[in-house]
């Protein structure tokens, strides 16, 4: 029996918090809650978190100091609350390693199906009843690593390198396309099933996050190329096995 998702909300507005406890309970999932930063902190050893939906305008310390703790302390999915005026802070949230955001105010259903996603995408669940072809055990690229049934990638020394959720999802979707361009607005249909706003940076800060994993050079990148104009191709023969 799969275990019941344990969501941690943090948020300082009380009806918020309300609201979605009783809203994610109501769909079989387990939810605590906190109202600022140091409320999360003391609530984090006791409860093994599935994911973390988190505000970013958190009183004292902000939300990016939390999502910074978070990452510090593993890969727990992080899905954001933001108010829309917020893109610098929704930028800085994605390059720390946040895997969605929702902007506020937002439909509780809306946000579920966000958490569904991202949880799915940490599980590692594959592709459904229409996969054509079953994973490959190992997929080489570039001297590097992927192992999809265990979703880690090791760097041509064999040492693993931590991945996101979300980063890891943007490799794997870039490994099965190789060689191809793929447009942001591609990216951001394959990895989040909707289509991306004309001024929606996501998914560069996410390449860019990936290039560093991949000590890829940003300024020169050979492996994760940009085309002007275009978007993003991987530049490497991919071998699977």
């Amino acid at each position: 029996m799969e275990p019941v998702p344990h969501i941690l909300v943090v948020d300082d507005d009380r009806e918020i918090r309300d609201l979605l406890s009783k809203f994610l309970e109501r769909q079989g999932m387990r939810v605590t809650s906190a109202r600022d930063a140091k409320e999360a902190r003391k609530l984090w050893p006791l409860g093994r978190y599935h994911l973390v939906v988190l505000d970013l305008m958190l009183p004292g310390e902000s939300g990016l100091d939390v999502a910074r703790w978070i990452r510090s302390q593993g890969e727990t999915p992080i899905v954001m609350l933001t108010a829309m005026a917020e893109e610098t802070d929704r930028i800085v949230g994605l390059e720390l390693g946040a895997d969605d955001y929702l902007g506020k105010p937002f439909n509780p259903r809306e946000l579920l199906a966000r958490i569904r996603a991202v949880l799915r995408r940490a599980s590692g669940e594959g592709a459904g009843p229409g996969a054509k072809e079953p994973p490959a055990k190992v997929i080489r690229f570039a001297g590097w690593l992927l192992e999809p049934a265990r979703r880690r990638l090791l760097n041509p020394d064999g040492v693993e390198v931590p991945l996101t959720g979300g980063e890891y999802e943007l490799l794997q979707v870039m490994v099965e396309r190789a060689n191809r361009v793929l447009t942001r607005d591609m990216l951001m249909d394959l990895l989040r099933g909707r289509q991306a706003g004309p001024f929606d940076r996501a998914i560069d800060v996410a390449v860019s996050r990936l290039r560093r994993k991949l000590e890829d050079d940003g300024r020169n990148p050979s492996l994760i190329k940009t085309v002007r104009g275009g978007g993003y191709v991987l530049a490497a023969t991919v071998e699977k096995a």
